[in-house]
């Protein structure tokens, strides 16, 4: 396949291309380093949380009834969200918008509501403990840096899926990238 192929249609970029993933994949990766140390933190094997500029912030925050809410620290949900972004991210080829639009999708579901999340999270900050935590703030920006690019991808995927029922193909089975041979015979026919 050319690159031109490997475009959505009417897209000037590939979303699904390494150089649009990478920087997602590298920003989950860093996402779920410090979120690990955060977890390493309120777990005791850390016995300090690093805290440049708002004193006693994080561990007041850190170690607060609402990070305990669940039986496993919040900041390990935080690590394993950013993890499943990093292998979501990886999953699947250059041209994954069109051939797994459902891993597509699963990506898009697992960035988008962390970085929800993070941004509840740092709003409740201010509100309740009065202070911040830096690297909570650290990891709220890195999920909000993920959310564009990851959803660009997802929209091509969506676009697909939609072109192939208005071409009166199977969605679901365009969704789960079954078919393939069927949509590109069809397209080899309209040239």
């Amino acid at each position: 396949m050319s690159g031109g192929e490997l475009r959505p249609p009417g897209w000037t970029s590939n979303p699904s291309a390494w150089r649009q993933r990478l920087p997602i994949i590298a920003l989950a990766l860093l996402g779920t380093g410090i979120a690990g140390y955060l977890t390493l933190f309120q777990l005791g094997v850390v016995r300090e949380v690093w805290e440049p500029f708002f004193g006693d912030g994080s561990r007041r925050i850190l170690q607060s009834g609402i990070s305990r809410i669940l039986p496993i620290p919040d900041a390990a949900l935080g690590a394993l969200g950013y993890l499943l972004d990093a292998v979501t991210g990886i999953i699947g080829g250059t041209d994954r918008w069109k051939t797994s639009p459902w891993i597509v999708v699963f990506f898009g579901l697992a960035v988008g509501p962390l970085g929800a999340a993070s941004i509840i999270l740092v709003i409740l900050q201010p509100v309740i403990f009065d202070t911040f935590c830096t690297l909570c703030l650290a990891s709220a920006a890195i999920s909000v840096l993920m959310i564009g690019p990851a959803m660009d991808e997802v929209l091509a995927a969506l676009q697909h899926v939609k072109r192939e029922g208005a071409a009166g193909r199977s969605m679901w089975r365009a969704f789960f990238g079954l078919g393939r041979e069927d949509s590109q015979q069809a397209e080899a026919q309209a040239q």
